[in-house]
């Protein structure tokens, strides 16, 4: 394990974290409360595993190492599972109250009363994969049409997952930044509206209803854990996820000092720069990571106050260490349980593998024996020839 690990390349950006009230304002624990009672009322939901790797801590010299597996979320082997259907659902609440002039009950349109007025309206998202699969899968339930665009690069398995669940996919020339753009310009030309999982000036109530869809997964870890981690692990993607983990786990352990760490991959550093400049800032991505979902050039304006605020660490890593962490994940040491990842999911796991094998980045993160590590297995296996390709190399 120690040679896949010991000479990695990490980048590592120390924040200044000054805190404040955006943790608290941009996605309030109404926000997280609301959804956490919709999303647990639907067919199918079940907690997903929070693990303890108890033998890779040993190995690494900590105290504990929890991992959050969302491979079985609703079937959709991703935490995205949380956000798109769930946005969607409060969107037409909205526009069907709209539409009837009378509120709307979720249960209803869940339930198909209003399945006419519904096929009316038309959802439309941009995605690497997983959020068009949550807003397919969602739309398909509530009986609404489903247009999902996708980038050059994304896989054509990821493309039919959606259209299994009834989406009309449109595969654009560009990258994952240029497909966000298309959509916006086709939802204005024609009516539809917006499901997304990032921001932008005037466009932000679906997107925290994604981050808020979000907070069933760590409401389900708090109510597990008797005390806060010490260190927390975070892919950043446009920062969606990572904001919503940091708010929830913020209000939640308001009193505990917990070091929250941003993952990004080294082709998609886009909040790392950020960090550094010190203002939301852009990346222009020269060449696709083998983590899809974090493929990301734009942060979401929503989400960087509460990154700002309240992250103290911002990382990045080389695709070289995806494949060896899935593979440790698969096969595990001793009685530690086997785990199906996929590609996006690692990265959190592999930075703090690889911090413990350097020195310098240990002290500076502060990894000592007494370390409690959280980290998020984000996806489990959403496309099966990615998975296989990677567990295959050596």
């Amino acid at each position: 394990m120690h040679s896949a690990f010991s000479n990695t390349k990490i980048a590592h950006h120390v924040h200044n974290a000054l805190g404040g009230s955006a943790k608290d304002q941009v996605i309030t624990s109404q926000d997280f409360t609301d959804a956490i009672a919709e999303i647990t009322t639907w067919q199918g939901y079940a907690p997903t595993p929070l693990y303890a790797l108890r033998a890779l801590a040993e190995e690494l010299g900590i105290a504990k190492i929890h991992y959050k597996d969302e491979a079985l979320r609703f079937n959709l082997a991703s935490f995205k599972a949380l956000g798109g259907a769930y946005a969607a659902l409060r969107l037409l609440q909205k526009e069907l109250t709209a539409q009837l002039g009378h509120p709307v009950k979720s249960q209803d349109i869940i339930g198909g009363r209003y399945r006419a007025q519904a096929a009316g309206i038309t959802l439309v998202s941009a995605t690497d994969g997983n959020h068009g699969r949550s807003l397919a899968w969602g739309c398909q339930r509530f009986g609404v049409p489903c247009r999902i665009y996708i980038h050059a690069e994304v896989s054509e398995g990821r493309a039919e997952a959606m259209r299994a669940y009834g989406a009309l996919v449109v595969r654009i020339a560009g990258d994952y930044d240029a497909s966000v753009a298309l959509t916006r310009l086709e939802a204005e030309k024609n009516g539809w509206f917006v499901i997304s999982d990032t921001s932008w000036p005037g466009y932000q109530d679906p997107p925290r209803d994604v981050m808020a869809g979000y907070g069933v997964m760590v409401n389900e870890i708090c109510q597990t854990l008797d005390q806060a981690p010490t260190h927390v692990f975070l892919q950043g993607g446009v920062g969606g996820m990572a904001a919503s983990i940091t708010a929830f786990l913020r209000q939640y352990w308001s009193q505990s000092p917990i070091r929250i760490c941003v993952v990004e991959p080294d082709l998609a550093p886009c909040l790392f720069v950020s960090a550094q400049n010190g203002t939301l800032t852009n990346f222009n991505i020269q060449k696709e990571t083998v983590m899809a979902g974090l493929s990301c050039g734009a942060p979401s304006p929503l989400a960087w106050p509460i990154l700002d605020a309240e992250v103290t660490d911002f990382l990045t890593i080389p695709d070289t260490v995806v494949g060896p962490t899935m593979r440790l994940l698969a096969h595990p040491l001793a009685d530690d349980p086997a785990i199906t990842a996929g590609e996006s999911a690692v990265a959190g796991l592999a930075v703090a593998i690889a911090a413990c094998h350097t020195p310098d980045l240990r002290d500076a993160l502060a990894l000592g024996a007494d370390a409690r590590i959280l980290v998020f297995g984000s996806e489990g296996i959403t496309d099966p020839d990615i998975y296989a390709q990677l567990m295959a190399e050596v």
